[in-house]
């Protein structure tokens, strides 16, 4: 008799101990979930139409080779950084990138491709290398993934990188892209294939980029509006 109480209050005990787990789970699943606010009128895809929508945006971005942006950008790196005005071009895997500093009246021009790198805009003349982010860093200390941005301008993960990994929107459309140590954030307008803003970082070192306008590949259609950086 005494052993059947002890079973059935063991019983008893276990059945406390499960409820008490699940509305634990339930308590930190509510926080989780309110303390997520989206805009007001956002429309929540399914998320397999989601993923659908951001398979055939990714594959649009993908097959547009030539394209361009105008914007504005941000740089700091332990402290040290700077902005300006940002245009840069893309021919298949040729790039150009122009930034200006309107403050300090300093212009740089970067150009190159796999394995070569030219920057001009320097004291004592143009400077070479095989790696365009190497030497825009030992030049002017920011530090920026020239050769992946390519693709993280246009929220894609970097070709033949390290592995990434993809945070979708409720619409598919990555709100963030981790990969090769660098966190890039995204802000979209309420439609098109490109982004209007993101956020690049890496330990002390930051990008952030406002798009202006679009041009080419599968940005036939400028960028919203964005407001100015703060």
């Amino acid at each position: 008799m005494a052993a059947s109480v002890a079973v059935v209050g063991g019983m008893r005990a276990a059945l406390t101990r499960t409820a008490a787990i699940a509305m634990l789970a339930l308590g930190l699943s509510a926080c989780v979930g309110g303390a997520v606010k989206r805009p007001a009128g956002e429309t929540v895809v399914p998320a397999a139409d989601a993923a659908q929508r951001e398979a055939a945006r990714a594959q649009r971005v993908s097959a547009g080779s030539e394209w361009s942006l105008t914007g504005r950008i941000a740089v700091s790196n332990a402290g040290k950084g700077g902005s300006g005005r940002i245009e840069w071009t893309q021919r298949g895997e040729r790039f150009e990138v122009a930034l200006s500093a309107p403050v300090t009246r300093q212009s740089w021009r970067l150009a190159g491709g796999p394995g070569e790198a030219r920057l001009e805009g320097l004291e004592g003349g143009p400077r070479s290398g095989d790696n365009a982010a190497a030497l825009l860093l030992e030049t002017t200390g920011w530090d920026i993934p020239v050769e992946a941005l390519g693709n993280w301008l246009r929220g894609l993960p970097a070709e033949g990188g390290a592995a990434a990994k993809l945070t979708p929107g409720p619409d598919g459309r990555p709100l963030s892209i981790e990969q090769g140590g660098w966190t890039i954030a995204y802000q979209w307008p309420a439609s098109g294939d490109l982004p209007s803003r993101l956020d690049a970082r890496r330990a002390s070192a930051r990008v952030r980029l406002i798009v202006d306008e679009w041009q080419g590949g599968a940005a036939d259609v400028s960028a919203a509006a964005a407001p100015s950086s703060r």
